[in-house]
Order: C-alpha cells, then sequence, then structure tokens
C-alpha cells in the first residue's frame, strides 16, 4: 500500500495518476475533504488533517510507503505515527533552497524534516525541487481580467520545474529499487524569467498578457502583508533578490531518475490555459 499525502495537490494528484497507470499496487489518497476528491478508479480516497495527527491514523493503517510534502503540519508527529503505523519507506519533498539559501528559515525549516526523517528508521528518499512552474497560478486573476502582471526580477531566469516532473521522480523512488537514501536536487530542463513565463501563457492564450516589473520594496510590501517580513525578504531572495550558481543551475536528475526529459515551462502554461482565460 502507497499512501499519497496531498493527494488533491499539483503534485499528489499527478503522482497518483501516474501510480494508477503504472499499476504499483493498492492506493491510497489523504484529502482533508473526500467529498471534493477526484481519483483514479480503484484509488482508496481517506479524509484527515495534517493539523490533526490523530486523524492520519486511518490512511497509515497498512501503508509501507508515503509520499508526504513537509511543513503542512507537525512533521515531527507524522513521521513518528507513520513508524508506529509500519510505514517503510518515506519519499519526502523538500526544497532546493536547503543547500542553495540554507540561511533563510524555511530552508532551515526543511533541513530540520530532513534530519526527522533520516533519524526516524524508516527508508527514505529526499526530493529538493526548485521553484515550480504551479507558482504563476498566481496571476491567474491579473491575467482574467486584462491587467498587466507585476513582478520583480522580471529577467532573472530560474529553472522552474513542473510539479508533474517532481511526480515522476516520486513515483520511481516509490515504485523501484535503488533510490533509498537519496537525495535529488530536481529542476526543470531551462532557465526562464518571469518576463518569459508571461510570454508563454500568452502565446498559449493568443493574446497580449502585458509585464510590468516593479521594485523590491514595492512587491515586498505586497508579500509581506500576507505573510510577513520574514516570509517576504526569502521570496524575494530565492526568486532574484540572492541568486547564485546553486539555484540557477539546470540539473538533468528528472531525465536521469525516469527516462523522460523534464518538462518546460511552456507545456505546464499549455496544460493550464483555461485558468487564465
Amino acid at each position: 500500500m502507497i499512501l499519497v499525502t496531498g493527494a488533491t495537490g499539483n503534485i499528489g494528484s499527478a503522482l497518483l495518476a501516474e501510480l494508477h497507470t503504472c499499476r504499483a499496487g493498492p492506493l491510497r489518497g489523504l484529502t482533508r475533504d473526500v467529498s471534493r476528491a477526484a481519483f483514479p478508479a480503484g484509488v482508496e480516497a481517506v479524509e484527515g488533517d495534517f493539523a490533526d495527527t490523530a486523524s492520519l491514523k486511518p490512511a497509515l493503517e497498512g501503508a509501507r510507503s508515503l509520499f508526504l510534502v513537509s511543513r503542512l503540519g507537525s512533521d515531527a508527529q507524522i513521521l513518528d505515527a507513520a513508524r508506529q503505523a509500519g510505514v517503510e519507506h518515506v519519499v519526502l519533498v523538500s526544497s532546493i533552497t536547503v543547500q542553495t539559501h540554507p540561511h533563510l528559515g524555511p530552508a532551515g525549516e526543511n533541513l530540520a524534516v530532513e534530519r526527522l526523517l533520516k533519524d526516524s528508521g524508516m527508508a527514505w528518499t529526499i526530493l529538493r525541487p526548485t521553484q515550480f512552474a504551479s507558482n504563476a497560478m498566481m496571476w491567474a486573476a491579473s491575467i482574467r481580467d486584462g491587467q498587466a502582471v507585476r513582478m520583480p526580477y522580471g529577467d532573472i531566469g530560474l529553472p522552474t520545474i513542473h510539479p508533474a516532473d517532481i511526480a515522476s521522480v516520486a513515483r520511481v523512488a516509490l515504485t523501484q529499487p535503488g533510490h533509498q537514501g537519496r537525495t535529488y536536487a530536481l529542476t526543470g530542463p531551462e532557465q526562464v524569467t518571469a518576463r518569459q513565463q508571461v510570454a508563454s501563457i500568452a502565446e498559449v492564450l493568443g493574446r497580449d498578457v502585458p509585464f510590468a516589473e516593479i521594485s523590491r520594496e514595492e512587491a515586498h510590501a505586497q508579500i509581506a502583508a500576507v505573510f510577513g517580513d520574514e516570509a517576504a525578504d526569502a521570496v524575494l531572495d530565492v526568486t532574484g533578490g540572492d541568486v547564485n550558481d546553486a539555484l540557477l543551475e539546470v540539473r538533468d536528475t528528472v531525465s536521469q531518475v525516469t527516462g523522460s526529459p523534464a518538462r518546460p515551462f511552456r507545456q505546464w502554461a499549455a496544460e493550464h490555459a483555461a485558468a487564465f482565460r
């Protein structure tokens, strides 16, 4: 039994679909609301909430492998519950900032979860993806309304990754030997700037989408109003304010692990064009 948490999310939903297609065996998807989950036929849907570790017990019962996204609840309690339930292998989604920006608060938190997993006694595989292509969804309302996308660092390109590529690597790690005890830094196939991302969305929509570069100060005020100053600084550092070679590096890990090339940003934009119309 493989338990996929966050099963309706960008990575989890793609992972469940891949595991179902490759007939990986019994599958279970964890979601906070079973009534809103649309899983492939034969996938068991179980309700649970990371904020209430006790609610995860039915989902963990009988599971031997676990796909887990970090920092959505008390990771120490979640991992302890998994170990007690008999889970043998955990595939954890962390962040590439653990190695590119270890001084930032969120990176330190992710590293702490990685250490908890390594100390848990369960086998582990750690995935460290870079910026998600799906982050572009934050522009959807503006684009639908015909407004400009307003972003700082418009011409700094990161090797943005399609969430389905993270899912593909997780699928291999969960179903094939040789991936336990491994840490994988994951990126897309090329650097792509915010300006280029907007241009790709415009191309698939068949209309112009304006882009307006704003200052770090303006962007900081907008982010801090929702997430606080520390989070705003961290986001802005890893999206352009404090880039380094490790963050900009395009890695071939996806193709090495899965045997298929990483998906470009334009593919993600084409697949999600409806959200921007």
